[in-house]
Order: C-alpha cells, then sequence, then structure tokens
C-alpha cells in the first residue's frame, strides 16, 4: 500500500496535464523577454534613425549658414542687405553717360551687376558668400546676361580694382576710410565711384541723389584729387 501510495502521489505530482502547464508556462517566461527584446531592438533602431536624421539637419544647417556667418567674424564685416528698387534706380541715374568696366563691392545677390549689365555695361561682382554667388549667375543666367556678367568669391581687400572705371560699394561706416585709401591708390583718374546707404568720410562728392536708406553719392576720382591737390598747395603756401 505504501508502494502504491507512493506510485499515486507521483502520478498526481507528474501527470502530463501538470507537465504541459509547466512546459507552457517555462515558454511563455522565455517569450515574454523575446518580445520585450524585439521591442527595445525595434525603439533602438528609431532612436539611431532619428538621431541620424537630427544629425544630419544640423550638418546641412551648418554648411549653409557657415558662408553667412563667417564674414561677420570678421574684423570688418559687409553684411548682406539686399538693395531696394529705389537704391537701384539711383545707381543706374548715376551711371548715365558713363561706359567702361564696372565693378559692384560686396555684390550680394548680383541685383546691381545684373542691373547695370542690362544697361549695357560688361559688370562683375566680387563677394565673399559663395551661396549668393552662385545665386547671382543663376539670376544673370535667367535674365539672359550672363554673357556681360562676371561672379567671383573674394574678399574685397585681396582684389585690386584699378583696371574698373565705375565702382559701386555697399559698404558700412566701419570700412569706409580703409576702402577710401585702398580706392585712392588703385584707381585712376577717370573712375566714379558711386556709395549706397554710407558716403566716405574724406572725399565730397560730385552728385547726390536719393533720401534716407536709398541716398547714393557719386564721387568722380579727378575732382576728389583736384581738391586735394589746391588743398596742399594752399597748405604750403601758408606755412611759406
Amino acid at each position: 500500500m505504501e508502494d502504491g501510495h507512493t506510485v499515486e502521489k507521483g502520478a498526481r505530482r507528474f501527470s502530463p496535464e501538470r507537465l504541459w502547464k509547466g512546459a507552457m508556462s517555462q515558454a511563455l517566461a522565455k517569450e515574454v523577454p523575446q518580445q520585450e527584446g524585439e521591442g527595445g531592438s525595434r525603439r533602438s533602431g528609431w532612436g539611431l534613425l532619428v538621431t541620424a536624421g537630427v544629425g544630419g539637419t544640423l550638418v546641412a544647417l551648418y554648411a549653409v549658414a557657415t558662408p553667412f556667418v563667417t564674414p561677420a567674424l570678421r574684423k570688418v564685416c559687409l553684411p548682406f542687405v539686399p538693395a531696394t528698387t529705389a537704391q537701384i534706380q539711383n545707381v543706374l541715374k548715376m551711371l548715365e553717360n558713363r561706359s567702361g568696366s564696372l565693378v559692384d563691392i560686396g555684390s550680394g545677390d548680383g541685383r546691381i551687376v545684373i542691373a547695370a549689365a542690362k544697361r549695357g555695361f560688361q559688370a562683375v561682382g566680387y563677394e565673399l558668400n559663395p551661396w549668393l554667388v552662385w545665386y547671382s549667375r543663376y539670376r544673370a543666367w535667367r535674365d539672359g546676361v550672363h554673357q556681360n556678367t562676371k561672379f567671383y568669391i573674394s574678399d574685397l581687400w585681396k582684389v585690386s580694382f584699378s583696371h574698373y572705371r565705375n565702382v559701386v560699394v555697399f559698404g558700412v561706416p566701419q570700412m569706409m576710410p580703409q576702402l577710401e585709401k585702398k580706392l585712392e591708390e588703385e584707381l585712376k583718374c577717370n573712375a566714379r565711384i558711386i556709395a549706397c546707404r554710407f558716403p566716405f568720410p574724406c572725399w565730397i562728392p560730385d552728385h547726390t541723389t536719393g533720401e534716407g536708406i536709398d541716398t547714393v553719392w557719386a564721387y568722380d576720382l579727378k575732382h576728389s584729387r583736384a581738391r586735394e591737390t589746391k588743398s596742399l598747395e594752399i597748405t604750403l603756401e601758408t606755412e611759406s
């Protein structure tokens, strides 16, 4: 009886039903961590994609913004401010009865250069921002004047303007004294310099047009040099 009781207990303890339930419990216990692991892998994969997307966006923004920000880090900054329609018309007014080559210092998106080319000038623009230069070339091609225009990516302080008869400048007050000296040394007597927004500190303009931010000053270098020569002669006479 004891042996039979033992067998009966063993039968109850290891019955097929209990064995099946135990097996299912173990299988479920193993399945749950596996599913969680797959979910974690999926979440990890999405996390990597999001990180890669954000990183790529930041790199793209840096690439676009750097050419705009870098000039602002220079000692003398020439920021990009699009010329107004009135400014362009005032510049063209100052170019009436003029001929020869023209250069726009800090040409931005090429508006002045393209407008001058439409008036028959061989016009050139110097701009430090490569994005603006490429856009200017596209605009010149779109407007059908690409053969009469050229745009260069260059620092204005590293360029000689000696072979231009007409110079347009959209400057800032901090740079005008130094630029005045540079142009005085490089340009020939028949050159005309047209300053927009801010005048040169020492030169006396020969012509002025416009109001406020649209004001344009024109300087004929031969007159400026003649005034300088006369002033020097008067000074020498006074001293003697």
